[in-house]
């Protein structure tokens, strides 16, 4: 790993400059990774009307980002197993640093900002028995190595800040080989949510589904502003058996399933890619870029309705409603029951849209 002092050797230039804010960077209210027909691979800034405030090059296929609560900072993480992060000036269009994760540690592709923007916390696991870390960077002193915390589960994936400062984890249960992401465990996989404080007692409090859904891995989360988690599930079980793909998780802890009618579940093909609160929070989608299809529920779990969009996966919040984006490089806006497309662009948009 390199050393404290090397960092601030090598940014010094760049921690010399002022500060910009997201207004400078063209206002974006999305992150987004996408991929080009010549291969090539990029994170995008997003307006709410589908324009492209920037576009900066990634060394590879990335998943998801996450946006500095206040600076034009944006950290892109590759694919799962993942062995870069870049964080990214996002008004300059340079890379302020290139996270590597330490020997025997992978990314996971998701992040969040802690503590006012002060310390970046990543979604890792430990490549030789898939057990869940959250690694802790300091971001004021050039994204130096903090430590790591476990997650109380294998195979994490999403992470979001809940209102308290505590971190929630997506551990998804499912060990993988370290080189080409085979699942190993899938009979005796156990996915559970953990809430922990990385940054202070880190001991995670679990909460797991039940016998009947240990092979329901949670993936990802979208947060409302009370606390309440929407989590997006995918099922490693038998695919004639009808499970829900979306939970929900109130303030102090109580777990809700959401029941889809078997046709439309059926549909979903058992995996939901992404989830989100609509702009006004009045009801969360989950997408299915493998049935191409969202589906929506109010905020009790009760389902509400389908929309159709071959390979939709990105989702996010848009007015009182939803963004949703897809790998034919379509981003359409999802609001009053009615669909409108925004933009279409010569790239397949990546699995997420992270609102900043």
């Amino acid at each position: 790993m390199a050393t404290r002092r090397g960092f601030l050797a090598s940014l010094l230039a760049c921690t010399s400059l002022p500060t910009l804010g997201w207004a400078e960077a063209g206002s974006p209210a999305f992150l987004a990774c996408a991929g080009a027909q010549d291969g090539s691979f990029s994170l995008h800034g997003l307006r709410d009307d589908g324009s492209e405030a920037f576009r900066i090059a990634l060394p590879a296929r990335g998943h998801a980002g996450c946006g500095h609560p206040t600076e034009a900072l944006a950290v892109a993480f590759a694919r799962r197993p993942g062995a870069y992060a870049l964080a990214i000036d996002c008004a300059r269009g340079t890379v302020r640093a290139r996270l590597t994760p330490p020997e025997g540690r992978q990314f996971n592709g998701h992040g969040t900002f802690l503590a006012n923007g002060a310390v970046l916390a990543t979604s890792e696991q430990v490549a030789d028995n898939s057990d869940g870390v959250i690694g802790l960077w300091d971001v004021e002193a050039g994204f130096v190595r903090m430590g790591e915390v476990p997650t109380g589960g294998i195979g994490p994936h999403d992470l979001r800040r809940l209102p308290g400062g505590q971190v929630i984890v997506a551990n998804g249960g499912i060990a993988t080989d370290p080189t080409d992401r085979t699942k190993l465990n899938i009979d005796t996989m156990r996915p559970n949510l953990a809430v922990l404080d990385p940054l202070g007692d880190g001991v995670p409090e679990i909460t797991e589904l039940g016998p009947d859904l240990h092979q329901a891995s949670i993936r990802h989360l979208a947060l409302r502003r009370d606390g309440t988690v929407a989590f997006a599930m995918q099922w490693e079980g038998d695919p004639e058996v009808i499970v829900p793909l979306l939970g929900l998780r109130s303030p102090d802890g109580a777990i809700t399933l959401a029941e889809t009618p078997e046709a439309e579940a059926r549909l979903m093909k058992g995996y939901a890619g992404s989830v989100a609160w609509a702009g006004d929070e009045s009801e969360a989608a989950i997408t299915s870029p493998k049935g191409g299809r969202a589906h929506r529920f109010d905020a009790t779990g009760r389902f509400l309705a389908a929309v159709t969009r071959p390979e939709v996966c990105g989702a996010a919040s848009l007015g009182q409603g939803f963004m949703f984006s897809d790998g034919l490089g379509g981003l359409v806006a999802f609001e009053d029951g009615r669909a409108r497309p925004l933009a279409l662009a010569d790239r397949a948009w990546d699995n997420h849209l992270v609102r900043i």
